[in-house]
């Protein structure tokens, strides 16, 4: 039996669910949010916090944007699809951070502390996304951005809890969760028709041109990504991730280069290794951010991720899906997750050659630990959760001839047939 023409329609269900959300997000700031205190505002120049905010509001946007462009006939869904995932991820991320983290005298005080938190919770929420690009409609995503926020904060808030972990390196966790949970998500999602590649799941010169410009937008400001929630009261330690995360991207491009050369049959360069894996330095460095701190560190941390995710591209990526069902569309895995896990490796090691005290190492190495087995535990496990719950029919999801295919969502004026 052939499949049907056209992709379900969203008009029935996608409308009534945004509007709902919306009502309820401006609900919650009517009743619980407000403003931060002028006096406190006053405290720090705003151009100065406000510049940080916007560059990794561009990174978030323009960056991640562009790079989900790459898909030859899914670059209008990858970009706008991106746009409506950080615009719904930033107001629930704000009021789940507040009523976690900011919440007195029954309010919550925003800043722009808080939008910034608020757009790196929305990045993680992307990154799961990109596991799953082209296979899901918009209900789906917007399902799967509320779900991330929600299960990273609370991650966060037990961290920060219960291990004891500084705020900073508890959101910059944010890599191996929103892979880990996109991968999993992913994984129920799997569809035998989807496999060993669509038809569809390719790029172009052009696709491939705005995907290389979005991965040099977030080239140019990761270390305000790494640095934007360091209080300006330690400027030492903001200097030292801003310049560990720029030396590590430099040696993350340089191995990116070399490993995709050597890797290949015929010594060509890959530009897919190009796009994703030099960006692994700025991963791995951002999780270990707060124990870097000569450059020689930051550059080999950056060397070694660059060298681990362009291998994962070339080898890894393709048996997940061949052999174990992770159909990871953008190799998140690769980009994110193992470096994310290779930085907090390094911080682990960093910070056992600081100890002397064998209690204090023990002590450590149990918490540090747990860390990581609580971030990747919830993630899978939320992650499971998750893709079961979207992939029930009642979402829609698209049939498997319209899955990477921009005409299952948009309108098109120039190939609308005649009546």
């Amino acid at each position: 039996m052939m499949a049907p023409k056209y992709a379900p329609s969203l008009r029935g269900y996608l409308p009534p669910m945004t509007l709902l959300l919306e009502t309820t997000f401006i609900s919650l700031f009517a009743f619980f949010v407000e403003y931060e205190d002028p006096a406190v505002i006053r405290t720090v120049p705003l151009t100065d916090v406000y510049a940080a905010f916007q560059d990794v509001n561009a990174m978030v946007l323009l960056g991640f944007g562009f790079l989900a462009s790459f898909l030859v006939r899914y670059s209008f869904s990858g970009t706008a699809f991106t746009l409506l995932v950080t615009s719904l991820a930033v107001q629930w991320a704000v009021l789940v951070d507040g009523f976690l983290f900011a919440f007195r005298q029954g309010k919550i005080h925003i800043g722009m502390n808080s939008l910034a938190t608020a757009n790196l919770c929305a990045a993680s929420a992307l990154i799961s996304m990109g596991a799953v690009l082209g296979k899901t409609n918009p209900a789906h995503l917007m399902i799967m951005a509320l779900l991330e926020v929600t299960g990273f904060m609370v991650n966060r808030w037990i961290l920060q809890t219960f291990l004891r972990v500084q705020p900073v390196d508890a959101v910059m966790l944010l890599h191996v969760f929103g892979a880990c949970f996109g991968l999993m998500v992913s994984w129920v999602l799997y569809r035998s028709g989807l496999g060993p590649r669509h038809e569809k799941e390719t790029t172009d010169r052009r696709t491939g041109l705005f995907a290389a410009l979005g991965a040099l937008f977030l080239w140019m400001f990761w270390p305000s990504f790494n640095s934007v929630l360091i209080s300006r009261a330690h400027p030492e330690s903001k200097l030292q991730a801003i310049s560990s995360t720029y030396l590590s991207l430099a040696t993350s491009t340089v191995a990116a280069f070399l490993v995709s050369v050597v890797t290949h049959p015929r010594g060509k360069i890959n530009m897919i290794h190009i796009q994703n894996a030099s960006l692994a330095g700025g991963v791995a460095v951002g999780v270990a951010v707060s124990a870097v701190d000569v450059p020689w560190v930051a550059m080999v941390i950056g060397l070694s991720a660059g060298v681990v995710s362009t291998l994962g591209f070339r080898y890894l990526k393709p048996h997940l899906q061949l052999v174990f069902k992770f159909h990871d569309t953008c190799g998140v895995l690769s980009v994110h997750g193992m470096p994310g896990i290779l930085g907090w490796a390094a911080y682990f090691l960093i910070q056992m050659v600081r100890l002397s005290d064998i209690t204090e190492i023990l002590e450590f190495t149990v918490f540090h630990l747990c860390t990581l087995l609580l971030t990747l535990s919830l993630s899978l496990g939320l992650g499971a959760l998750t893709g079961f719950l979207i992939k029930w029919n009642l979402w829609r999801p698209p049939q498997d001839r319209k899955c990477f295919d921009d005409q299952a969502y948009w309108e098109f004026p120039h190939l609308a047939e005649r009546k």
